[in-house]
């Protein structure tokens, strides 16, 4: 880098790219911290260098541009330096969860046909598996001490340069794949585009407000899109990114850090905030860095919102959004929630989750696509320049989901005058508990093979801690005995522990149409009468 000719230097990779991002960051910002995870604190500077470095790897293990990398791992510092690597190397990279069983994660990383997989320590057993029976993944390598063929993550920074690589990368070239899945739970791999995922990047920190001093603290998941898309703003603007270095959230160590890291921002799912908020001590914690709380995933309890409010001041965001969707959509502001404190009246719009954000064309539209009135429920649609470029490798199904350049939600809504968006419910039966989408059917697929169970449906019941929690009930068959923990434990075994059900409940018969289909809503009416 020749600083003489700092502006040429600016100029180096296409506008639009994070690639572009990085190396201006690094430039102008060389000494200013970029991400802290535990004692390690990492510079703009040193962070581009390691991107470099890992791309020159990557390179040499021979994968190529377009080429698919995944990633297994809860939140730590090689996480983003892996999807750095990704941004310079022009490599797309797949997020795969830690939650699923070794089976689930077979079938993602071979449809995103991943050729390389970094891995944590903590999962070198499910990985080992994995490799046994991988179709197009030739590399594996672990963050940690390797194990059998793995590469160690530290000796491919180490044996290799941290000068710029030579690639050509564009605005306009796959970037990512975040899995989610479809009201059939078959898992779909929504497709970003570095344009796309810069856009939402920009819009979300212009509507947070960001400034170059921020810092904030990574406490969801970075493989999941809302995770994920709050960390890039803050990178974007000149920010620090504090890495929490645990897998489950914990509301006192997460207090503590606030406290000593000066802390400006929180992103939490409700769920979380009912931790704080059930904390015995709160008052004994010094929070007057936070600048805002952005909460999102699921839908936030009044109730729990206004003790938020009260505990922590007028501070909180919210939006909403899907994977396929960018995912921001709307924004209610931290001064939308203030205003709703000035008046009962106003306390209606905590109940919704916003105004369509800039560059969002929001509709609320009936079944043969005519835009319904305010008050009236109908299926949220969404275009926008930032939502999903397709799903990957399943065209059909992306036609499907965008049509004519809207996006089908699946989620019903309604609006009010001033074009605030509320959720009423979902056309598919998706549960959200505790921020982690749930598809009943994958569920029932599951208990369905309980050599007990004759039938069984699976729905989502209010919770005070999870705000849903799955609920499964279940005919048994003629004979046959079974207990609530039994199923619950046989579940366990074949699934992610988000998915398993947290309830049973027994029954003779399920209520039916004539026509024989589970009618869901009978079974929903008395758990969710009143709330």
């Amino acid at each position: 880098m020749d600083k003489r000719l700092i502006l040429k230097e600016l100029s180096r990779y296409p506008l639009g790219t994070f690639a572009d991002l990085i190396y201006r960051n690094a430039v102008l910002y060389p000494e200013s911290e970029a991400f802290v995870w535990g004692s390690e604190r990492i510079t703009f500077e040193h962070f581009n260098k390691r991107v470099n470095a890992l791309v020159h790897g990557l390179q040499a293990l021979g994968i190529q541009k377009g080429e698919v990398i995944g990633i297994l791992s809860w939140n730590r510092l090689e996480y983003p330096e892996v999807f750095g690597a990704a941004m310079k190397g022009g490599f797309i990279l797949a997020h795969f969860s830690p939650r699923l069983k070794p089976e689930e994660l077979q079938h993602l990383i071979d449809d995103a046909q991943a050729t390389a997989l970094f891995f944590a320590p903590e999962f070198q057993e499910s990985v080992e598996e994995i490799r046994k029976r991988s179709i197009k993944t030739q590399s594996f390598i672990d963050f940690g001490k390797p194990k059998g063929n793995a590469v160690a993550y530290r000796d491919l920074l180490a044996r290799h340069p941290v000068e710029e690589p030579d690639v050509a990368v564009e605005k306009n070239d796959p970037l990512v794949i975040f899995y989610t899945s479809g009201t059939t739970g078959t898992p779909r791999g929504a497709v970003y585009t570095h344009t796309q995922k810069m856009q939402n990047t920009q819009i979300k920190a212009l509507d947070l407000g960001l400034q170059s001093g921020d810092r904030h603290l990574v406490v969801l998941p970075m493989f999941h899109i809302g995770g994920d898309s709050h960390i890039w703003p803050f990178f974007l603007t000149g920010g620090c990114n504090v890495i929490m270095a645990r897998a489950s959230f914990d509301p006192a160590e997460t207090l503590k850090t606030v406290s000593a890291e000066q802390i400006t921002d929180l992103h939490i799912v409700p769920t979380q905030l009912i931790s704080l908020l059930n904390l015995p001590d709160i008052e004994q914690y010094d929070l007057r860095s936070l600048k805002r709380i952005w909460y999102a995933a699921s839908p936030m309890p009044v109730e729990v919102l206004k003790r938020g409010l009260s505990a922590f001041g007028p501070l909180f965001f919210q939006g909403y959004g899907q994977t396929e969707s960018g995912p921001h959509t709307t924004v209610l502001s931290k001064a939308a929630h203030r205003a709703a404190l000035a008046s009962e009246e106003g306390m209606r719009v905590l109940e919704s989750c916003g105004q369509p954000c800039i560059g969002v064309h929001m509709r609320i539209v009936d079944d043969e696509d005519n835009d319904l009135l305010p008050g009236q429920i109908g299926e949220i649609i969404v275009q926008s320049e930032r939502i999903m470029s397709s799903y990957w490798g399943k065209p059909e199904d992306t036609e499907e989901a965008v049509k004519d350049g809207w996006l089908r939600t699946g989620d019903l809504g309604y609006y009010d005058e001033k074009g605030f968006v509320y959720i009423a419910d979902r056309k598919n039966d998706m549960i959200v508990t505790g921020g982690e989408n749930v598809y009943p059917k994958e569920v029932e697929g599951v208990l369905y093979r309980h050599p007990a169970v004759a039938e069984a449906a699976v729905i989502g019941v209010p919770d005070s801690y999870w705000v849903e929690r799955v609920h499964a009930v279940v005919v048994l068959k003629v004979g046959v005995a079974a207990v609530e923990e039994e199923i619950i434990d046989f579940c366990r075994g074949q699934m992610a522990s988000f998915k398993t059900p947290k309830s049973v409940e027994f029954v003779a018969e399920l209520p039916k149409s004539p026509q024989g289909k589970i009618l869901k809503r009978e079974l929903r009416k008395r758990f969710h009468a009143g709330s």
